[in-house]
């Protein structure tokens, strides 16, 4: 169906929720996608990291058409084993507690809000400024940007927003609080990697208090910032961790991992979600898992993530980030970002006025960066 047609149906049939790109993109296979016309376009958005691998990883399109070709859905009042088997390896590789599995990020959250509020009983929760968490009511409670909570008070009670700064969380926590929840790098608030020692502070000062420390890993987790977990580079250890976008290598997935000591706060009754952790998107998580866990994949990450840095610089952009959750500052950048889709074929994104971000896969090639910094380079006041 042509552009136009489907721009037809969504004014008739789609809430307008979305400013769309004028493009309908048809096909995709690692970092290219192609539109309708057949134009190529390298992508280095893929989904806000949801194309953890590229668009259509042959593992990852043989392992849902092999499970969706044998069972699609039953629901979790019976067993099935793709779920169980990604549960014990989520463990393994982060918490060592139980998984509940959910369908985005934002859900994620939800059931770590409502675990966290469960075991401290009218406690509070402690959240940082230019943070986001998704866009529910308890998650979007938790996310203290006044243009996306206004239109929606009053918001869930109980959170109280600080600076992204040591001093001003630990003064913060006190026997009243029930979490803390921070994102290691935080990715819809213009990609800010969290000051240095902001993360041991909130730890040390949960555990003075007797809070849980969450760690919103939706966005910088699973290899994205060079290391496994956003939470490694400052070498602490959450109490709940989420985790999404990436998780499924283009399908809906989410979890919420909880440590050991933990694990047992949600009883059977307390929380639960229809399609969450279906045999098709956790065979798909299981391909991801395979991929990402291996021992110099993250290596590879920080390799590749250093010389889109280094390239972007050379241009004379003002880079921030790690690994490849990257940014860089431009006068305008969703005027950058539109020119770059329509002159240089590039998808990018802006996560507001001045910031343009860049989350390639993570089996990005060196001369895909490389052509990437080229064809940001070749536009105008970029």
């Amino acid at each position: 169906m042509a552009l136009a047609s489907l721009q037809e149906l969504e004014r008739e049939a789609v809430m307008g929720t979305y400013a769309r790109n004028p493009v309908e993109f048809v096909r995709g296979e690692g970092t290219r996608l192609w539109d309708d016309e057949g134009n190529e376009y390298l992508d280095f958005l893929c989904g806000i990291s949801v194309s953890l691998l590229g668009h259509c990883h042959p593992a990852v399109v043989e392992a849902v058409r092999e499970q969706v070709g044998r069972l699609i859905h039953v629901g979790n009042l019976f067993y099935t084993e793709p779920p169980m088997l990604l549960a014990a390896r989520l463990s393994e590789l982060s918490l060592g507690g139980g998984v509940f599995f959910t369908n985005s990020g934002a859900e994620a959250i939800e059931c770590a809000l409502k675990l966290a509020r469960k075991r401290r009983a009218g406690g509070e929760f402690v959240v940082l400024e230019r943070g986001f968490h998704g866009r529910t009511y308890g998650a979007l409670s938790a996310t203290p940007q006044e243009a996306k909570q206004a239109p929606f008070a009053p918001l869930v009670p109980g959170f109280r927003a600080v600076p992204a700064a040591p001093e001003a969380l630990v003064r913060a926590v006190d026997g009243r609080t029930a979490a803390v929840i921070v994102e290691a790098v935080q990715g819809e608030g213009g990609i800010h990697p969290l000051e240095s020692g902001l993360l041991e502070a909130a730890r040390a000062a949960c555990d003075e208090h007797g809070a849980l420390l969450i760690c919103d890993e939706i966005q910088c987790g699973l290899g994205r910032t060079g290391a496994l977990w956003g939470f490694d580079h400052a070498g602490v250890r959450p109490d709940v961790m989420t985790l999404a976008k990436g998780l499924g290598g283009g399908l809906p997935i989410g979890a919420c991992v909880a440590s050991p000591d933990v694990s047992d706060v949600l009883a059977p009754g307390d929380h639960g979600s229809t399609f969450a952790g279906g045999p098709v998107v956790a065979a798909a998580a299981n391909a991801v898992l395979d991929v990402v866990e291996d021992a110099g994949f993250s290596a590879g990450v920080r390799a590749k993530g250093k010389r889109l840095r280094l390239g972007l610089e050379q241009i004379g952009l003002d880079v921030r980030g790690i690994g490849l959750m990257l940014a860089f500052h431009a006068a305008d950048g969703p005027g950058l970002v539109a020119r770059a889709l329509a002159e240089q074929r590039l998808v990018l994104n802006a996560t507001g006025p001045d910031t343009v971000r860049l989350l390639p896969p993570l089996n990005v090639s060196e001369a895909d960066i490389d052509e990437a910094v080229g064809r940001i380079g070749a536009l105008p006041a970029a």
